[in-house]
């Protein structure tokens, strides 16, 4: 991977991340398109170190002070009723199924689930879901002229069992083209939460699994041992050799590094953005976006513009 690479790489990350577009679908398919190697799964986890430090900048405050109330409620039994207490916990109850499926599926995640007409098939389905969900929060309790809105809850009525159903909706994100964020606000939607609030609960979850994931995937950086190898062709010996998996993109420091400084930088912009939006406005954008990029990704499929595994790995 070279420095313009990384670059555009960066860019598409910090965008979609915190849309429910999926990040993962859009970095696979611009790698397609482009005629590039697939970024690869390892790329895509320690870019979004970067997305994730824009999560921990814009959220500051609000994550200090789950951190003090989660700590004081270890030996203030009082403190645990306190819902920044919760909510910090529940973060962790919430990173469990993630993390476990996440372990199981790792080859497929990193091959097969990598497939585009897979990708396609989860635009389309989770903007369905993501469309219906939205609808549903709303719908009236009643029908006709006495309709009233249906009342939402916010993070201070987060319960254990919610905090576990956003967990499972995350982990859905897996399967690239289903979007973390797009899944856990669905889910939270369907579950009568507010979007504002299931957007940031959405961002706050995500946290641990990112973080803990992009530093698992450091390996293949510090493994490769070569910071020039972006300066060499893709299909060169060189350039391969620092690869684990032939049909991926090489990681080497210097892109992978611009890349994920590119997501941080675009990555808070998106966030600042998405919840200004969403404050005010539905996902039917978003919803519309997705069915149409899948459909218009199946078209191109099926008449052979692009190929299902075009820059995927090799077995």
């Amino acid at each position: 991977m070279n420095y313009p690479q990384a670059t555009m790489l960066g860019l598409v990350q910090g965008l979609t991340e915190f849309l429910p577009v999926s990040s993962s679908a859009h970095l696979r398919i611009t790698a397609a398109a482009a005629g590039w190697d697939d970024p690869g799964a390892a790329f895509t986890a320690i870019t979004q170190i970067g997305t994730e430090a824009a999560v921990l900048l814009y959220f500051r405050r609000d994550i200090a002070r789950i951190l003090r109330a989660s700590a004081r409620s270890i030996r203030d039994r009082e403190a645990r009723y306190d819902p920044d207490a919760r909510i910090g916990w529940l973060v962790l109850l919430g990173t469990i199924p993630i993390g476990v499926l996440g372990l199981t599926f790792q080859d497929a995640i990193e091959g097969p689930f990598r497939d585009l007409r897979l990708t396609a098939m989860s635009l389309i389905l989770l903007g369905l879901v993501l469309g219906g969900a939205d609808r549903y929060a709303a719908s009236g309790r009643r029908k006709g002229r006495h309709a009233l809105p249906r009342p939402r809850r916010t993070l201070d009525d987060l319960s254990v069992r919610d905090g576990v159903l956003f967990g499972f909706a995350q982990a859905a994100a897996l399967i690239p083209g289903v979007s973390r964020s797009g899944a856990t606000i669905s889910g939270g939607l369907l579950l009568g939460y507010t979007r504002q609030a299931a957007a940031r609960y959405s961002f706050l979850l995500a946290m641990p699994a990112v973080l803990a994931s992009g530093l698992f995937e450091l390996r293949h950086l510090i493994g490769s041992g070569d910071e020039d190898a972006s300066d060499t062709p893709s299909g060169s010996a060189a350039a391969q050799s620092a690869s684990s998996v032939a049909g991926v993109a090489e990681l080497s420091w210097g892109p992978t590094l611009l890349a994920t400084g590119v997501a941080f930088t675009t990555g808070y912009a998106a966030i600042a953005w998405f919840l200004r939006y969403i404050s005010s406005r539905s996902f039917a954008p978003f919803v519309a976006y997705r069915v149409g990029l899948g459909v218009l990704l199946l078209v191109l499929l099926a008449a052979g513009v692009l190929d299902a595994q075009a820059g995927a790995p090799q077995d």
